[in-house]
């Protein structure tokens, strides 16, 4: 098989596991957690943004949306068809994160095993669960939230920033080159993540709290299990570069 494909398939096969294993665990965790808190978000009428959800569904994640109330937009039921389509985000969105991870590592001469995995899957944590999170933490509904497109923004050019710093950090030797990586991760916390107008909210503090420290480690374990599932398939599957 070619070299994309055999990414693909590995990616699929470690998505599928990595991705079934976070369902599970939000589930456990960080569902409770935001059914509590929708009770206090129902009982504000009022239309806002949400944050990012780091139920991405990754508990992970990383990608920020908008929401409304709207009697009229479709939502699944609850039960099975809320869980399915859960499962199938989180199956698809890991999928996704699983491409990328694999084929950067190939640059590096692939995944020699699980253990290497692991550190890859810590480096994805930290580009886009650790760093994005210092700035926009997992949000809960009902919270106050800056403008979507600016969140969106900040947050994509964070995780680059940080990927190409560690990527300097990892893979050069130059002074010079370590200086810049170390720019790259710092300079867009000191521009600071887009502020919202008002933090006022009615989801207590130990509830958002409980959330951001949940969704956190969700999105650790969700990506270590990842790299870790994505370097055992590649020894098993693919020769070494």
């Amino acid at each position: 098989m070619s070299l994309f494909r055999n990414i693909v398939f590995v990616s699929a096969l470690a998505g599928l596991v990595a991705g079934l294993a976070m369902t599970g665990m939000q589930y456990a965790g960080t569902v409770p957690l935001i059914l509590q808190a929708e009770t206090y978000e129902n009982a504000a009428p009022a239309a806002h943004d949400h944050g990012p959800a780091v139920q991405t569904s990754d508990g992970a994640a990383v990608a920020a949306h908008s929401h409304a109330h709207d009697e009229e937009a479709w939502a699944p039921a609850d039960g099975f068809e809320r869980s399915a389509f859960t499962a199938l985000a989180n199956i698809v969105t890991a999928i996704g994160f699983a491409i990328l991870l694999v084929t950067a590592s190939e640059f590096a001469g692939g995944l020699a095993g699980w253990r290497q995995g692991v550190f890859w899957g810590l480096a994805g944590f930290a580009v886009f669960t650790l760093a994005p999170g210092l700035g926009l933490p997992p949000e809960l509904p009902g919270m106050p939230a800056a403008d979507l497109e600016a969140r969106q923004v900040w947050w994509v050019a964070t995780a680059a920033a940080t990927a190409a710093g560690l990527a300097l950090l990892a893979f050069t030797r130059a002074l010079p080159l370590g200086v810049l990586a170390v720019a790259l991760i710092v300079v867009p916390h000191l521009v600071g993540a887009p502020k919202p107008a008002s933090f006022d909210t009615a989801v207590p503090e130990t509830l958002a709290h409980d959330f951001v420290v949940m969704a956190s480690m969700v999105s650790l374990v969700f990506w270590v299990l990842l790299g870790g599932a994505a370097g055992f398939i590649r020894s098993r599957f693919m020769q070494p570069a």
